[in-house]
């Protein structure tokens, strides 16, 4: 096998070929290294398999014997059949069954050695496994010694790829074990190698597809050993350093010019100023106008959970870049959310000199034209949008400051482009989901980070509980003693339309029955996310203003509604919902002076992530608890509810399971780059390969 066995194509690997090799590739295993960095998704320790004559009901057990018979029975449901083959070895012989998959009897032979892996349970006439996953070991013309890779040993499981079996993969695996040389090359440098006691790349690789007899099969299962952890690290390691690089390449840009802090613009700053800061929000701005004035331009990020007051801070860095003569773009994700800021922005900012403009896709064409001409020729100073902000047609005289709010709802090509409207201008992102350690060393390791922790005095907590559907009586009555106290409300539905596949209340239906039977006494408006801009912005203006007393809503009011008489959230088929998002929606109610009750109402039985969701947002208000509980229930790669928040393309870390090892990654990422000479080839490999690796924007 040539030494550079890693970078070749797999198409020209014996036995792969053009058909299996597009397979791969579809699941981005395009070469040797990308398949061998691909971990199994568990194993099996057939050197010591269960007897059968062992087999009890309630365990999960996995037998290796030889098919005795095989067929379809049907069953009293019309259209309904069972696939059942019976497999016996030395000690007896089991039923196995498979519902409505009558292509398995081209699977199934008599005389063939087969795997069966599965729960056991009593069924009519005796055991059976129900639906168990299943592997054909032998064949009769099949090569013996072929045989001993897939049992006898522990066996690794992998995800089927196409027409590629688990079996396929581990035949193929096997042989590329066989000629892979002594010396793979290493891109973790020797010395952290040494340090950490890490295994050689090629050890690692061997290891954790086919372990040494006595290794632990839990272990393995947990991916704890030291080869599977040695390939972690070195992937982490990669990632972050690429990181480190990006951070300190972009820090080696200067900006048209570093803004200048006097007492002119701090008495400018008071006369806008409506209340007076957290000590929270004095840190954060801080740390950010720090960084405006110094010569390389900011990337920083801004967290703060609901409602703690990240706008203001945002504005009066705004502030200090347009009394420095910049111009400021402001984006938003949604329209509701891009004209709330301008409103505020633009009241805020009356006393002052300073003109404020609105850039959305649904302005009209002249109207557009216009702001177009103000912003280029400068007579703007800031610019609140959304994504038409980005559009080639918009020209800057001299954008100093880019503000992005919910920063993760926009891809990484948006921000690249309108950071590249300027002269390398400082970048502030904003986000009011908490994003746990973990993920800020990932999506966002080349920024620095502040975060506004307390919240604005004033700020009565919000009390959250839970009802099931049974209880809508009592929820009914909580709503109209709100009205009456002069409140308004919020009712959220995870639908517009009544679906056939999922059985929710639609809000178009409910809001009619709220209307008509429950509050008829108040007015009730339909907002959603297929309606017209102007049509949400009319049905906004009435609520805000108090015309409208219960808003009936889809998640559209997540963010970007803020009206402060709102007292009360109720969430219909709150289990439904991801916890951030939950979190998102009860931060609409307690913006004002008046205690505020957010009710979640859900529908019995409750899975066991739907229990620990509700459970979580009933027990804490804490957006940077909810945040590491949402991570550890549904993964990073749903955290953000969308896929372009710059998350890393991984092989075999899993942010949740590896956080620690992140964590050692960045640290000795860091303190090898701070040595230019030995860090040199590490540099010379990430500017080549970091990009397509990980599947984001280039290092530098």
């Amino acid at each position: 096998m040539p030494a550079d066995v890693l970078s070749q194509p797999l198409q020209f690997v014996k036995g792969v070929g053009p058909r299996r090799a597009a397979d791969l590739q579809r699941a981005g295993l395009i070469t040797v290294e990308d398949l061998l960095l691909r971990f199994p998704l568990r194993y099996e320790d057939r050197a010591r398999l269960m007897p059968i004559a062992g087999l009890r009901p309630g365990m999960t057990a996995t037998v290796v014997g030889e098919v005795l018979s095989s067929g379809i029975r049907p069953t009293r449901r019309p259209g309904f059949r069972l696939f059942e083959v019976v497999v016996r070895d030395v000690s007896g012989a089991v039923r196995a069954v498979f519902p409505n998959q009558p292509f398995l009897k081209d699977v199934f032979h008599p005389q063939q050695q087969v795997v069966l892996f599965g729960p056991l349970e009593y069924r009519g006439s005796g055991l059976q496994f129900s639906n168990p996953e299943y592997e054909i070991v032998r064949g009769d013309t099949d090569d013996p010694e072929d045989a001993q890779v897939h049992t006898g040993r522990i066996v690794p499981i992998y995800e089927k790829v196409g027409s590629m079996t688990t079996r396929m993969q581990r035949s193929l695996m096997h042989q590329l074990m066989a000629g892979l040389p002594q010396d793979l090359g290493d891109p973790v440098p020797s010395s952290v190698r040494q340090a950490l006691f890490l295994p050689s790349r090629r050890d690692a690789i061997l290891q954790t597809h086919f372990p040494a007899a006595g290794v632990s099969v839990d272990a393995l299962n947990a991916f704890r050993t030291e080869a599977q952890r040695r390939l972690i690290f070195e992937e982490f390691f990669l990632f972050q350093a690429g990181m480190v690089l990006r951070k300190r390449q972009q820090a080696q840009y200067l900006k048209a010019r570093p803004v200048v802090v006097d007492d002119r613009l701090r008495a400018a700053a008071r006369k806008v100023l409506p209340f007076k800061l957290t000590d929270g929000q004095k840190m954060a701005l801080r740390e950010i106008v720090t960084d405006m004035q110094r010569a390389a331009p900011m990337h920083r990020l801004l967290q703060g959970d609901v409602g703690a007051g990240k706008t203001i801070v945002a504005l009066l860095a705004a502030l200090v870049a347009m009394e420095n003569g910049f111009q400021v773009a402001f984006m938003a994700p949604t329209e509701i959310l891009a004209d709330q800021h301008y409103m505020t922005i633009r009241r805020l900012l009356e006393p002052s000199r300073f003109r404020v403009t609105s850039l959305t896709g649904s302005m009209g064409a002249a109207k557009k034209r216009a702001a177009l001409a103000e912003i280029a020729s400068g007579i703007t100073h800031m610019v609140v949008g959304t994504h038409a902000l980005v559009e080639g047609a918009v020209k800057f005289r001299d954008l100093g400051l880019v503000v992005i709010d919910e920063q993760h709802r926009f891809g990484v090509v948006q921000r690249a482009t309108l950071r590249g409207k300027g002269q390398h201008p400082d970048v502030l992102v904003m986000t009011a989901t908490p994003i746990p350690r973990t993920l800020a060393l990932t999506a966002f390791g080349d920024l620095d980070t502040s975060v506004i922790r307390d919240l604005p005095p004033g700020r009565q907590p919000i009390c959250t509980i839970a009802k099931p559907e049974s209880r809508r009586d009592d929820i009914y009555r909580m709503l109209r003693t709100e009205l009456e106290q002069g409140r308004q409300a919020y009712v959220i539905y995870p639908l517009v339309e009544e679906s056939e596949k999922v059985d929710l209340r639609a809000a178009t239906e409910m809001a009619q029955t709220l209307q008509n039977d429950v509050v008829p006494e108040y007015r009730v408006a339909l907002l959603h996310g297929k309606m017209k801009s102007d049509e949400k912005d009319q049905v906004m203006g009435a609520f805000a203003r108090g015309d409208v007393h219960v808003l009936a809503a889809t998640t559209v009011v997540e963010v970007g509604v803020d009206v402060a008489n709102a007292t009360m959230m109720v969430v219909e088929h709150a289990e439904r919902f991801g916890l951030s998002q939950l979190h998102q929606l009860r931060g609409r109610v307690g913006r004002g002076a008046h205690a505020s009750t957010c009710v979640l109402v859900y529908q019995a039985p409750l899975t066991d992530q739907g229990h620990a969701r509700i459970d979580a947002l009933v027990e804490t208000t804490d957006g940077f608890v909810i945040a590491e509980r949402d991570l550890e229930i549904r993964g990073p790669g749903d955290f953000f509810g969308t896929r372009q928040s710059g998350l890393p393309t991984l092989r075999v870390g899993d942010l949740v399971r590896d956080y620690v090892l992140m964590e050692e990654a960045r640290r000795e990422a860091v303190a090898w780059l701070d040595d230019p000479n030995e860090a040199q080839p590490l540099v010379d490999y990430l500017t080549v390969n970091w990009a397509q690796r990980f599947g984001l924007v280039a290092v530098g």
